[in-house]
């Protein structure tokens, strides 16, 4: 197997393992709030919403120094250690306390820096200029499969359930961890691929690589470089015109992971569906996920007009899906009792449309994601670790941002707040694009940070 075909299916793994992991914790996280209010014993007192708010809030901070943890112990370990930590707040549901649910949350948001950073360095190495656009859509087709297959079972496993049992509870996080350290495990599959003489190749390398090719440096001298090179790289006119698309991704990562989800079960007039609803929203957001991954990744090898048409795909499939929701969904929804909402909003609640809309923002999402992804990888092939560090602190500010206020703001606000900071971000992503290809054909301010 030549070079290329082992860094193929390094990029195949890395999106399987992925996929078995984020099967477990995105289904985990659209069920959890609904799970929580339906807790028959009064000892708990947590909030899906607060402790999300907690994972990304620890998650934004902690990606200060999660390059230095990849430059140390290397991407492969990171994302194993990482994977048992996810495993381990998956399992806190099977029998939940207030405290360890906390604890979990703090050690999660932890794991999930280092997990991030690690990938968006496994996926460079394993890229080039060439295939940086493609491999971002296979690994985000495969992440986003998790969606579907998590899903699918609380469809059929909850259909016509309007309150879940401990019973219930406890079946769907057992297998939610055994199918999480699968996916953790995988990663041991994934092979350092050969380096190639070429002077493509060559010219695309990561910052871990050029570290180490010091042999004196010893582990803690790497770690403060890369954690130097994070703070410069931060401060770049290119890493702050793309944080607000970043932020952007993070608030309507919140909204159609955990708050949608939680929407859609709280109406009371869906009737004995509303439970299983939540699964199948949670399918078709997979369904607009993998479609949009896997499209724009094709799409990307004979793409002559850059990446701004699939980000303005993405921005009108969102505004439609606001637009939707708005009239479709009550607005208390996502602060409603466990005993949901009977109220309506400018229209008869329809489950159909409310589908459609999980749909338009999975699509949207992926259309937004794959492009970050493939812009980042582009930009800064030489400081990989550090550029996703930073993608993915922004990402999770805003993430923990949104999961706190979701504890108060009505939908209306929440769906404008994603339309305002969505508009801005399109913008500012635009103007990175256009001057892409020159700033890395002059390599500026890079090669001396």
């Amino acid at each position: 197997m030549n070079s290329e075909s082992k860094k193929q299916l390094n990029i195949i793994v890395l999106g399987t393992a992925f996929m078995f992991m984020f099967t477990a914790f995105q289904t985990c996280g659209n069920i959890a709030q609904t799970v929580i209010t339906n807790l028959n014993h009064t000892d708990f007192h947590g909030s899906g919403y607060t402790s999300m708010a907690v994972i990304y809030g620890v998650f934004s901070a902690s990606n200060l120094i999660s390059p230095s943890v990849v430059a140390i112990i290397g991407p492969q370990l990171s994302m194993f250690i990482s994977g048992i930590f996810y495993s381990i707040y998956i399992a806190i549901f099977i029998q939940p306390f207030t405290w360890t649910f906390y604890t979990a949350s703090v050690f999660l948001g932890i794991a999930a820096a280092v997990l991030w950073t690690a990938q968006g360095n496994c996926l460079t190495i394993n890229s080039n200029e060439n295939t940086i656009g493609r491999n971002s859509g296979i690994f985000w087709a495969l992440l986003q499969s998790s969606l579907f297959f998590g899903n699918l079972y609380i469809y059929f496993a909850w259909q016509g359930k309007t309150y879940i049992s401990d019973s219930d509870r406890r079946t769907v996080f057992i297998a939610l961890t055994v199918i999480s350290l699968v996916g953790t495990v995988l990663f041991f599959l994934i092979r350092t691929p050969e380096e190639s003489t070429s002077e493509e190749d060559t010219a695309v390398t990561t910052a871990d690589n050029r570290i180490e090719s010091t042999l004196e440096q010893s582990k803690m001298s790497r770690a403060i470089d890369a954690f130097r090179r994070s703070i410069k790289l931060f401060a770049t006119k290119e890493i702050l015109l793309l944080s607000i698309t970043t932020a952007y991704t993070g608030l309507e990562l919140t909204f159609f992971s955990g708050v949608y989800g939680t929407c859609i079960g709280a109406v009371n007039k869906f009737g004995s569906e509303e439970k299983s609803l939540i699964g199948l929203s949670g399918i078709f957001i997979g369904i607009g996920e993998i479609l949009g991954g896997g499209l724009f990744g094709l799409l990307s090898k004979n793409n002559q007009f850059g990446r701004n048409p699939v980000v303005m795909l993405g921005i009108v499939v969102h505004f439609i899906a606001f637009y939707l929701i708005f009239y479709n969904i009550p607005n208390d929804a996502p602060i409603a009792s466990m005993h949901g909402t009977d109220s309506v909003a400018f229209m008869e609640p329809s489950k159909e449309v409310a589908i459609f809309c999980s749909f338009l923002l999975g699509l949207g999402d992926s259309c937004f994601n794959t492009q970050l992804l493939s812009i980042l990888g582009f930009l800064y092939s030489e400081d990989s670790a550090p550029a996703f560090a930073i993608f993915k602190f922004i990402q999770s500010v805003c993430a923990a941002v949104a999961y706190f206020y979701s504890n108060y703001f009505l939908l209306q606000w929440q769906l404008l707040i994603m339309a305002v900071v969505g508009f801005f971000g399109t913008l500012s992503f635009f103007s990175v694009e256009w001057k892409a290809p020159m700033f890395v054909a002059k390599s500026i301010g890079y090669n001396s940070i």
